[in-house]
C-alpha cells in the first residue's frame, strides 16, 4: 500500500487543482459557443468546434478517474496535462480566429501555473511549446466573419473577459497551488529533522545499551565489598548509616538496570500494562523519591470525572522522571506537581522554585549534550523531548511570573486506551 503522504503529495492536489480549473474554462468556453451559436452573431465551425470541446471534457473525465487511483503523479505527467491544455486551447483558436482572438491570452495561464509548481526544465518547455502555437495562429486560423465595428466592440469586450477569467485564476489557484508546494516544504523539513533526531536517538541509545551491560560487573562487586565493610564494622554506627545508604543507592542502581531490561523485552512483547494516568503517575513519583529522598514535593489532581487509562511504554516513564529530576537540580525544596485533563489532552505540569530558564539559553535547551548545570551529560531533556514526541505530545519550559520554571508535559488523550 502507498503511503497516505503519498497521495496527498503536491503533485496530486496540483492536477486535482488543474482539473476544477479546466471545468470552470470548459464551461466558460461552451457557454461562449453556445452564445454565439444561438444569436447568430458569427459563423464558426460549430462541428469543430463541438468536437475540440468534447475531447476537453473527456480529459477532465479522465483525468478525474485517474486521481481516484493510488498511482502517483509524476512532474512529467502534470507537465504533460498541461501541454494538453496548451494544444485544446491552441485548436479552439484556431476555428475562431487565430491570434485575433481576445482569448489568446489565456496562455499566459497555464504557463504562470507551470512557473509556480515545475522545474525550470518543464517551465521552458511548456513557454516554447505556447510560443509556437501563438506562431502559428498569426497565419494560420479560421477568420472571423463579421462587420468591423462589431469585431472592435467584440474584441474590447472580449479582451476585459479574458483578462478577469485570467486574473482570477491565477490569483486564487496559482496560489493555491504555490501555498501546496510551501506545506510540502515545511513537511519535509520537519521529516528530516526528525531523521536527525533519530539519528541522534540511536546513538544514544547504542551507547547506553553497552553502559548498563558494563556497569553491571562494578556493581556487583561494589555490592559484595558493602556487606563486607558492614560485617567488619559492626562496632561503628555512624559508618553503618553510611554504608546502609550506599548500599540502598547500589541495589537502587541494580534494580534500574534490571528493570530497563525488563521493559524493553515488555516493549518488545508489546506487555505493557494498562493503567490510569493518575495511577502511572503516583508510581512514577514513589520511583522518584527513592532516588531523591531530599526532594520534597505537593502532588494535586485537578482532573473531574473519571482519570484518562493509558499503556505507557518505558520510555515515557524515563522521560517524566528525567523532568522530575530538572526540577530537583534546579530546586528540590516544595515542588508542585499537578495533573489534569480533558477531552483532548492530558496534561501534567512541574513548577520549582530556583532560577528559572535564561533567555539568552532558552532556544538551545533539549538540545543533546547541552546542559545549563556543573554535572550530567545534557541528555534528559533531548531524551523526555524525543520520547513524548513520538506519543504525539509536548514538552514546554515557562518562566513562572511569581519565579522558578515551569515544565509542562502534555500528551494526546487519543494516546490513552479509553
Amino acid at each position: 500500500m502507498l503511503e497516505p503522504v503519498q497521495l496527498l503529495s503536491a503533485s496530486r492536489q496540483n492536477l486535482l487543482r488543474l482539473t476544477l480549473i479546466r471545468i470552470l474554462v470548459l464551461a466558460a468556453q461552451a457557454g461562449s459557443v453556445g452564445l454565439a451559436y444561438k444569436s447568430q452573431l458569427l459563423q464558426l465551425p460549430w462541428l469543430a468546434l463541438s468536437l475540440t470541446l468534447c475531447v476537453s471534457l473527456v480529459l477532465c473525465v479522465g483525468t478525474a478517474v485517474r486521481l481516484r487511483g493510488p498511482w502517483p503523479v509524476t512532474e512529467l505527467e502534470y507537465a504533460v496535462q498541461l501541454g494538453l491544455d496548451l494544444v485544446i486551447h491552441s485548436v479552439l483558436l484556431y476555428y475562431s480566429g487565430g491570434s485575433t482572438n481576445p482569448f489568446v491570452s489565456y496562455y499566459l495561464v497555464p504557463l504562470t501555473i507551470a512557473a509556480a509548481t515545475l522545474p525550470w526544465l518543464y517551465t521552458t518547455t511548456l513557454a516554447g511549446l505556447a510560443l509556437a502555437a501563438y506562431t502559428l495562429l498569426l497565419v494560420l486560423f479560421h477568420p472571423l466573419e463579421m462587420p468591423t465595428g462589431q469585431r472592435e466592440s467584440l474584441l474590447i469586450y472580449g479582451m476585459w473577459l479574458s483578462f478577469a477569467l485570467a486574473a482570477a485564476l491565477i490569483t486564487f489557484f496559482v496560489a493555491r497551488m504555490a501555498e501546496e508546494l510551501r506545506r510540502q516544504d515545511q513537511l519535509q523539513a520537519v521529516r528530516r529533522e526528525e531523521g536527525m533526531r533519530d539519528q541522534q536517538l540511536l546513538a544514544v541509545a547504542t551507547q547506553a545499551a553497552g553502559a548498563a551491560h558494563e556497569l553491571g560487573t562494578p556493581l556487583a562487586t561494589m555490592s559484595v565489598l558493602l556487606k563486607e565493610l558492614r560485617s567488619e564494622y559492626r562496632d561503628k554506627p555512624g559508618l553503618q548509616d553510611d554504608l546502609a545508604l550506599l548500599q540502598e543507592q547500589v541495589k537502587l542502581c541494580k534494580d534500574t538496570l534490571q528493570q530497563l531490561v525488563r521493559a524493553a523485552e515488555a516493549d518488545r512483547r508489546q506487555a505493557v500494562m494498562e493503567q490510569s494516568v493518575i495511577e502511572w503517575l503516583e508510581v512514577t513519583l514513589n520511583r522518584w523519591h527513592l532516588m531523591r529522598p531530599e526532594a520534597t514535593y505537593r502532588y494535586q489532581c485537578l482532573g473531574l470525572g473519571t482519570a484518562p487509562r493509558l499503556k505507557p511504554p518505558a520510555d515515557l516513564t524515563q522521560a517524566l522522571l528525567n523532568l522530575l529530576n530538572n526540577a530537583a537540580d534546579a530546586c528540590p525544596e516544595k515542588l508542585d506537581i499537578r495533573v489534569n485533563w480533558d477531552h483532548q489532552w492530558m496534561v501534567l505540569t512541574i513548577r520549582d522554585h530556583g532560577a528559572g530558564v535564561p533567555l539568552a539559553i532558552a532556544e538551545q535547551l533539549g538540545r543533546p549534550f547541552f546542559t545549563t548545570k556543573g554535572k550530567g551529560f545534557g541528555l534528559g531533556l533531548f531524551l523526555s523531548q524525543a520520547s513524548v514526541t513520538r506519543a504525539g505530545g509536548t514538552v514546554k519550559l515557562y518562566n513562572h511570573e511569581e519565579g522558578g520554571t515551569l515544565t509542562e508535559l502534555r500528551l494526546p488523550r487519543s494516546y490513552g486506551v479509553a
